[in-house]
């Protein structure tokens, strides 16, 4: 978990930081740009610290669904973008990939994951409008195909060792329990 959160801190601080000296709608999009590409990484990192193979297989069927949803509607809907570039506006795909990865932390190992993920999540989403790249019709759409996805592909995470308190008559210990499997 240790890795897991340095990488997220260090998201973070960079995210801010960014933010803090952000003069242009470019420097604001820039950091969104950076952020779209650590919230997967974390992900990543999170389901390779736990060692969660069926997580690495739910994660990759949940963001790869929601891209190929993403970019069939983008190529198929003639959007024009706020600032002219090009008419594959709808929906975003950087939100499409932020709210996947945050979605998938969220019901795959708890809020404590999920409201961090959702956070940065929502300023991606935030720099594409504010950077006109997008209008707040296509980030919106991104995130639900977003969250759709990875609520089809995601189970919560069960670890193999169980703690659990125990007060009985002023006794207090804790209970640590595993399975174990023969192969």
């Amino acid at each position: 978990m240790t890795i897991f959160k340095n990488i997220f801190t260090a998201t973070m601080l960079l995210l801010f930081s960014q933010n803090l000296y952000a003069d242009t709608k470019e420097d604001v999009a820039l950091a969104g740009d950076i952020m779209v590409a650590l919230i997967p990484a974390a992900t990543i990192s999170k389901i390779a610290y736990e060692h969660d193979g069926t997580g690495a297989i739910e994660f990759t069927a949940s963001i790869a669904t929601t891209m190929a949803a993403t970019l069939i509607l983008k190529y198929t809907i003639d959007a024009e973008r706020p600032n002219g570039e090009d008419n594959l506006s709808f929906p975003s795909g950087h939100s499409s990939s932020a709210f996947s990865s945050a979605t998938f932390l969220q019901m795959r190992y708890g809020w404590k994951y999920g409201v961090p993920a959702y956070i940065a999540a929502t300023f991606v989403a935030w720099s594409r409008v504010y950077s006109d790249h997008h209008y707040t019709r296509d980030v919106i759409a991104g995130a639900a195909l977003g969250v759709v996805g990875s609520y089809i592909f995601t189970t919560t995470y069960e670890s193999d060792i169980q703690v659990t308190p125990l007060v009985n008559n002023g006794i207090y210990g804790l209970s640590i329990s595993s399975s174990f499997s023969s192969y």
